[in-house]
């Protein structure tokens, strides 16, 4: 990671689909465009909804019928879970197959990067490297089979432009690219997340949640992006965790 001229950050970080999704809808209305949202609460930024801001983006470009978007949260906001990009970037989708848009992936992309850094990978959903600011990506080859993964996300929010602006850029690191096609299991030693030395300082109980993954036998620990979620990375169920921390998320990866 390191400072750009422009205010931004480069980054290179790995990009990886989960199971766990939002329910997201949308029909063709006789009326007015609208949005609405059940399940978790969305933290008002004063913006529309990204779902809203996607719709609105092709609206621009194609002659998009009004409909009705409705959103059902699960995926905790202010995690680092991706859930308002996915949001976005899957509003895309299913607009260019309601309404037969033929856009193809790539263009799909290039209209998911205008709503944010990380929206476009929602819509490529494998494995892959985000490069500058998040927003140039290559596909990652990571070997995840067989091995479990559990996230926990604690009760704090992290604030990314705060996260961003507490991490020390670090230069000269090897490609994340090298240290990925190793073992997971050696990852501990090589894969490190640079914000978790700021976010560590001000949320102690973040720390302590990496630190009890790996004393539950996790081969690998980290925090998601800028936070606040952290998930580990387990050769074998862990058996111990609901104990430990009550609520939790888990996946076995099939393939």
């Amino acid at each position: 990671m390191e400072k750009r001229t422009d205010g931004y950050h480069n980054i290179e970080t790995l990009f990886y689909p989960l199971g766990l999704t939002d329910g997201l809808e949308i029909i063709r209305s006789d009326e007015k465009t609208e949005f609405t949202q059940s399940g978790l609460n969305i933290p008002d930024s004063g913006k529309p909804n990204l779902c809203l801001m996607a719709y609105e983006l092709l609206k621009e470009e194609y002659d998009l019928p009004p409909v009705k978007i409705h959103l059902h949260k699960k995926i905790p906001p202010g995690s680092g879970l991706g859930g308002g990009s996915s949001d976005a970037a899957n509003t895309l989708v299913l607009l260019n197959q309601i309404f037969h848009l033929e856009l193809s992936e790539k263009k799909l992309a290039g209209y998911a990067g205008k709503l944010g850094a990380d929206c476009a990978f929602f819509v490529y959903n494998r494995p892959m490297i985000g490069k500058e600011k998040g927003d140039v990506f290559e596909d990652a080859t990571v070997d995840f089979k067989g091995l479990y993964i559990a996230v926990v996300k604690p009760k704090n929010h992290v604030n990314t432009a705060e996260a961003y602006a507490k991490v020390t850029p670090c230069k000269n690191r090897e490609a994340l690219k090298e240290l990925i096609s190793q073992p997971v299991s050696q990852w501990k030693e090589t894969v490190v997340n640079d914000f978790e030395k700021a976010i560590f300082k001000d949320h102690s109980n973040i720390e302590n949640i990496k630190s009890t993954l790996y004393k539950n036998g996790a081969v690998y620990a980290s925090m998601t992006g800028s936070g606040s979620a952290v998930y580990g990375i387990f050769e074998h169920e862990p058996k111990k965790l609901e104990k430990v921390f009550g609520e939790y998320l888990l996946w076995r990866e099939e393939f």
